[in-house]
């Protein structure tokens, strides 16, 4: 009798073997850590032999486990080039680019069309959000690589480069002069608490005026000279302006731009845009141009 090997229970047992461990895996592979744990259950009971050892604190593939390996490698590499050379995809893969709201410009856009230059068939999901909410899903597995926003890199970041934070406003406007000052940040803004507390350390009273997890909304009531906020020097939308406060508000330091990937890392096509990220973030946001020379 003939019997055959799950293709797609193969993907997920190299999936544990690169990623460490069943929840990583699930998350790469968007499947929950049941499905994933029942998957290799049956590939188990099917071949009659244990593939993982899960006697320690981390997942680690027996000596069965390691062979099989290398003929899932050899059979899922088969498989999508059958797939590739005759359905015509579209993509060659995807991958999952996270990106805090303040630092999409100027130089993500400039990334993407060099990556998609060099990669045309390869599909990039980018994910926008908070810093903290980016690291999550990180560590879920959700996202091939990351950039954040913060005082300093975590153990598995790579700072690329730091940039001072500067207080934002209308155009024209004079809602940095009023005291209370009014505030407008998102709930989850990894700058809101640092700023409350340079405003108090220098004894100047504040309010949250503009509450919204929505950056427009945020962004949007700044322009229109109801409160200020901050950002980043060289990613300030063009409807708003540093404020020139000459002393009256208080220095907010610098912030580090880091870069986080997937380990291990997922193909060439990965490596390359984490290269590309690094060429145009090492060079500090205000003078990003061209990334590609």
């Amino acid at each position: 009798m003939r019997r055959h090997l799950d293709l797609t229970a193969l993907r997920s047992f190299a999936a544990i073997a690169d990623a460490g461990g069943v929840t990583r895996a699930a998350g790469f592979l968007n499947l929950t850590q049941s499905a994933v744990s029942m998957q290799i259950k049956r590939l188990e009971d099917q071949l009659g032999i244990a593939l993982l050892d899960r006697s320690g604190r981390k997942v680690a593939l027996t000596a069965p486990g390691e062979q099989l390996l290398g003929y899932a490698r050899k059979m899922l590499t088969l498989n999508d080039e059958v797939f590739g050379r005759l359905t015509q995809a579209a993509h060659e893969g995807e991958i999952v680019l996270g990106v805090p709201h303040d630092i999409i410009y100027p130089a993500i856009p400039q990334v993407l069309q060099q990556f998609s230059r060099d990669f045309p068939k390869m599909k990039v999901t980018l994910v926008s959000s908070f810093t903290k909410v980016l690291l999550a899903q990180f560590a879920h597995g959700d996202c091939d690589i990351i950039l954040t926003t913060e005082d300093r890199p975590g153990p598995d970041g790579e700072e690329l480069t730091e940039t001072p934070l500067v207080w934002i406003g209308a155009p024209g406007g004079n809602a940095w002069k009023s005291r209370p000052l009014r505030l407008a940040y998102p709930q989850q803004c990894i700058f809101r608490q640092r700023v409350q507390q340079a405003l108090d350390a220098h004894g100047i009273g504040w309010e949250m005026a503009v509450e919204s997890e929505d950056t427009r909304a945020v962004e949007a009531s700044v322009s229109a000279d109801l409160a200020v906020y901050t950002s980043l020097a060289g990613s300030e939308p063009p409807y708003v302006e540093r404020i020139a406060h000459g002393g009256a508000l208080p220095e907010l330091g610098q912030v580090k731009i880091n870069l986080y990937v997937a380990d291990p890392v997922h193909g060439p096509a990965v490596t390359a845009l984490a290269d590309l990220l690094r060429r145009a973030y090492c060079r500090g946001l205000p003078r990003l141009a061209a990334i590609a020379s």
